[in-house]
């Protein structure tokens, strides 16, 4: 597992405590759409936000992950099992899921060979879903400044694989029965400045920034922030776009 592409170990810390939170009802509609509810992988959990939901919704849930460090700021749960492990090649037997979520993580993945393993443990018309957010919106000031900050400071240190993320997961390989007519969410948040800074400060690119260059980005521009967001203090309302894909093994499109 020493060759991931690991962006996220050297602050786990920091990202299990700054980023969004998935909408509960995202895992209602993908729970109502499962055939079965005893097993769901999450693969690619990161600090197991997704992981923890998914047990409202199944018997026992398995979340995998290559970084230990990110699983190691990931909550315990009864009814949870937690793995270091690549996703494309997980423990999990074959024909023993009901329903495979990669959440924020699939653009990191061998994708083929993911795929391949999806085949291998899912159960006759169990689910895959793939889900991720990309550039948050907060006001068209502070949108100016975030915008800045991930074009022109930071352009050159987003990995290549930001790409897919930012065109909602349209031209990854997905090569299942897909869903049509999958609701559309988002993430929503009331921060604080600091607490979207935070946030901010959790990217991998800010992290790749400060490592080559030894100041902080974020930092750098948070007068412009606090110019446009008002009184630091002051609670306001940050919003994701949520892409979704939803496919069904050995299944017709539906």
């Amino acid at each position: 597992m020493a060759d991931f592409a690991d962006h996220f170990s050297g602050h786990a810390v920091h990202y299990a405590s700054a980023r969004p939170r998935y909408p509960d009802a995202l895992f209602a509609w993908l729970a109502q759409q499962c055939m079965a509810h005893d097993l769901a992988w999450d693969a690619g959990c990161g600090n197991g936000q997704a992981s923890v939901a998914l047990t409202r919704h199944f018997a026992q849930v398995f979340a995998s992950d290559p970084s230990s460090r990110q699983i190691d700021q990931a909550p315990a749960h009864p009814r949870l099992r937690y793995a270091v492990e690549p996703a494309e090649t997980c423990s999990l037997a074959a024909a023993s899921v009901d329903l495979i979520s990669v959440a924020q993580a699939y653009h990191w993945f061998d994708q083929a060979c993911f795929c391949d393993e999806v085949r291998r443990v899912a159960r006759p018309g169990a689910l895959l879903a793939i889900y991720s957010y990309e550039r948050s919106s907060v006001s068209a000031d502070v949108d100016v400044v975030f915008e800045r900050l991930y074009r022109d400071v930071l352009g050159p240190y987003w990995p290549s694989e930001r790409a897919q993320v930012e065109n909602g997961y349209r031209d990854v390989l997905f090569p299942f029965a897909e869903l049509r007519d999958v609701p559309t969410w988002q993430l929503q948040c009331d921060w604080t400045l600091p607490q979207y800074l935070a946030y901010l400060r959790s990217w991998s690119a800010c992290q790749k920034y400060l490592a080559a260059n030894g100041s902080d980005p974020v930092t750098t521009l948070a007068p412009a922030f606090a110019e446009a967001w008002g009184d630091p203090a002051s609670v306001r309302s940050v919003v994701w776009p949520l892409n979704v894909r939803v496919g069904r093994s050995n299944a017709k499109s539906v």
